[in-house]
C-alpha cells in the first residue's frame, strides 16, 4: 500500500472493504454462473470477488471491469482465465443490472421495502435485512441500507487534557485534514482524512477518532469533575478519554476505573491513557463484567460509583459501513432472544451484575452500537422489569449533565435523536453518523 498513489490507496481499501462487506452476496453470484458445482481455487475466489464487487457496486465499466478481472485471474491461476471472462460476462449482463434496479427501488422513497430488495441492493444477507425492518422500521432501514454505499465519515474529538481546541484545530489544518466543526464542542469531521494516520495527531493522542453519534454517548454517560465512574468495557479507551474530556469540560478530571476482560485491550488502554495525559485519573483492570455482583472484588470495584457506564458487547451492526467484516461475519443465533450463549442474555447478565455497583442516586448507563431492538429496548426493558431493575428509573438521556453543559444548538442535535422514553437512539444515513443506542438509569432506592 505505501507504494501506491493516495488515490490508488483509497480504491484499494475501498475495494478491500466492499469485497469483506459483499462477499456471501458475490458468491451466491459467483456461483450461479459455475456449471455442475464446479470448485475454485480460493485466489481465483478472490479475484472474481474483486472484479464482481467492481461491476455490481463500483460501477465500473463493464469492459475494464471484466478485462481486469479475468487478467487478475490469470495472474493467480492462467488455466482459470476462460472460467473468468465467461462468469464476469454474466455477472455484468445480469447480476449489475439487477442490483442497479434494486438500489433504484430501494432510493426510490416507495412505502414498501422488500427484504430482497434492500439485501441486493446493500449486500447484506435477507435475514439480516428482515432484523432491521423488524427493529428500525421501513424507513430506517432504507437509509441504512443506502449508507452501506458509501464510506462513513470520519469524525475526531480533541484532547482539552493535552491542548486548547484552536490549537488542535490548527494542527488538523497544518496537517492538510480540512476539519469542519460539528454541534459538540471541540469536535469535528474530515472533509480530507487520508492524512489523518500519517499526521501523528492520533498516536500522539492530540485527537481521538470516534464516530459522533459515539461522542454523545459518552456525553450522556460523563461524570462530573471529581465524581467516581465505573466504565465496563473499556476497549481501546477511546470512551475512556472522552469520559475524561467531558469531566474536564466540566472543571475537573473524574475518578475512572476501567475494566476490560481482555488483558491486551486493557495494557493498549492504559498506554493510550499515559499518552492522553490522562492515566493519573484512571486505572485499568482486567476484569469479568458479568463478576461485579459477586464477593471478593478488587479494592477499585468494592465501592458504589456515581456513574456505572456499560458499553456493551454487540452485534456492532450499526458500525457496519466501518466494520465490514460485520455483515456476513455475524451469526444468527448470537443475537438470537432465548439462546443461553446469545448477545442479549451478556448483555442483560452485565447490565444486572453492574447495578450492584450504583450509588443511590447514581446513574446507570447502558449503550450499545447495535441496530437492533433485541440487543436495545428490549434488554432494558426486561432489566427493569426484573429484581435489579426495580431499583431503578429510566430518565431522559437530555438530563445527563454533560448534555445539560452544552449549548443550545447542541442540545438540540442531540434532542432530535432522543426517542419517546428519553433514550439516545441513532442509525446510519448516507453522509451521517453510525447507529448507537444509550439508555440512561438513576438508581433511586
Amino acid at each position: 500500500m505505501s507504494r501506491l498513489t493516495p488515490r490508488d490507496r483509497a480504491l484499494s481499501s475501498r475495494l478491500a472493504l466492499g469485497v469483506t462487506a459483499t462477499w456471501g452476496a458475490l458468491d451466491l453470484m459467483i456461483d450461479s454462473h459455475l456449471s455442475g458445482g464446479r470448485h475454485l481455487e480460493p485466489r481465483v475466489r478472490d479475484a472474481l470477488r474483486v472484479a464482481t464487487y467492481e461491476l455490481c457496486w463500483l460501477g465500473t465499466p463493464a469492459a475494464v471491469a471484466v478485462s481486469q478481472g479475468v487478467e487478475l485471474v490469470r495472474s493467480v491461476s492462467p488455466r482459470a482465465a476462460g472460467l473468468a471472462n465467461a462468469v464476469l460476462h454474466h455477472v455484468a449482463s445480469q447480476d449489475a443490472m439487477a442490483v442497479d434496479a434494486a438500489i433504484e427501488r430501494v432510493g426510490s422513497g416507495r412505502t414498501d421495502l422488500f427484504a430482497p430488495d434492500a439485501a441486493l441492493a446493500s449486500g447484506m444477507p435477507e435475514w439480516l435485512v428482515y432484523q432491521l425492518l423488524a427493529s428500525c422500521g421501513t424507513q430506517a432501514c432504507r437509509e441504512v441500507v443506502l449508507a452501506q454505499l458509501e464510506p462513513a465519515p470520519v469524525y475526531v474529538a480533541g484532547n482539552p487534557a493535552l491542548m486548547s481546541a484552536d490549537e488542535t484545530l490548527r494542527r488538523m489544518r497544518d496537517a492538510g485534514l480540512e476539519p469542519v466543526p460539528t454541534e459538540l464542542p471541540a469536535s469535528w469531521s474530515l472533509a480530507s482524512p487520508a492524512r489523518l494516520a500519517s499526521s501523528g495527531l492520533v498516536g500522539n493522542a492530540v485527537v481521538f477518532p470516534a464516530d459522533l453519534a459515539a461522542q454523545v454517548v459518552a456525553r450522556i454517560a460523563a461524570p462530573r469533575a471529581g465524581q467516581r465512574m465505573l466504565e465496563i468495557g473499556q476497549g481501546r479507551g477511546t470512551k475512556t478519554a472522552l469520559l475524561q474530556s467531558a469531566a474536564l469540560a466540566d472543571g475537573g478530571f473524574a475518578d475512572v476505573v476501567a475494566i476490560d476482560s481482555q488483558e491486551g485491550k486493557v495494557r493498549l488502554a492504559a498506554s493510550r491513557m499515559a499518552v492522553a495525559g490522562m492515566s493519573g485519573h484512571v486505572t485499568s483492570l482486567a476484569y469479568d463484567g458479568c463478576a461485579l455482583d459477586q464477593p471478593g472484588l478488587p479494592a477499585p470495584l468494592a465501592s458504589g460509583f456515581d456513574v456505572v457506564f456499560i458499553d456493551a458487547p454487540c452485534s456492532g451492526t450499526g458500525t457496519m459501513r466501518r466494520h465490514p467484516e460485520i455483515v456476513w461475519g455475524l451469526e444468527r443465533g448470537a443475537v438470537a432472544l432465548g439462546r443461553p450463549d446469545s448477545l442479549p442474555v451478556l448483555q442483560l447478565q452485565m447490565l444486572r451484575s453492574a447495578s450492584a455497583r450504583v450509588r443511590l442516586g447514581g446513574a446507570l448507563v447502558y449503550a450499545t452500537c447495535s441496530l437492533l431492538s433485541q440487543e436495545d429496548e428490549e434488554v432494558v426493558s426486561e432489566f427493569l422489569e426484573g429484581p435489579e431493575g426495580e431499583r431503578f428509573e429510566l430518565v431522559s438521556a437530555l438530563e445527563a449533565p454533560g448534555i445539560l453543559a452544552l449549548d443550545e444548538e447542541a442540545r438540540a442535535f442531540v434532542a432530535q435523536n432522543v426517542d419517546h422514553d428519553g433514550t439516545f437512539v441513532t442509525h446510519p444515513r448516507p453522509g451521517g453518523y453510525d447507529g448507537h443506542f444509550c439508555a440512561r438509569m438513576i438508581r433511586v432506592s
